[in-house]
């Protein structure tokens, strides 16, 4: 059977930030028959929506554009490695899922949240724009400041975050293997 190919996104784009080692904690429990990529939006350095025409049309004049989208047609399923700033979701987070449209529809996505009270809110948030743009939401994990998560990064996850984070893998396994994308993926 062939490997799912998993992309992992970088959400946070500020000069200090933990979103790395976040993904970190999270690659270590990717599933063997996952392929992954890693995608961080500080080096995507996508502008602010600058598409003349409507992402739903496909028709991009920019390469940057053009990038994120070959990159999200290559996946099969996606992992949102997020963190909750004023009870939402980041810009830079926001601004890369409005570039695109048709590339989402039918795509499995996890949520790997982390802030105060482990990102509920943010996720609850971006759960409402992810199922606007038709993809599959599946529950991630979220890491909680002063729990399982120190401001410099270091992660203690419990063992409920390590099972969230273990059932979200299996859900995504499912969902990519079960879903018909209604765009080509390479």
């Amino acid at each position: 059977m062939a490997s799912i190919r998993l992309s992992v996104v970088i959400a946070s784009t500020r000069p200090k930030r933990i979103g790395h080692q976040v993904a970190e904690w999270a690659l270590e429990a990717v599933p063997a028959d996952f392929d992954v990529t890693v995608h961080d939006l500080r080096e995507l350095d996508l502008p602010f929506l600058d598409e003349p025409g409507q992402p739903a049309d496909g028709n991009y004049t920019h390469e940057h554009t053009r990038r994120w989208s070959a990159a999200m047609l290559a996946t099969d399923a996606l992992v949102l490695v997020m963190p909750e700033y004023n009870r939402g979701y980041n810009a830079a987070l926001k601004n890369a899922i409005d570039y695109l449209y048709a590339e989402w529809e039918g795509l499995p996505v996890g949520c790997v949240g982390y802030g105060w009270h482990g990102a509920s809110y943010a996720k609850s948030a971006l759960r409402q724009t992810l199922e606007r743009v038709k993809m599959t939401v599946v529950d991630g994990p979220g890491l909680s400041f002063g729990k399982t998560l120190t401001q410099e990064g270091e992660v203690s996850a419990s063992d409920e975050d390590d099972q969230a984070l273990a059932a979200m893998f299996a859900v995504l396994r499912d969902r990519a293997r079960s879903e018909t994308p209604t765009v080509a993926r390479d």
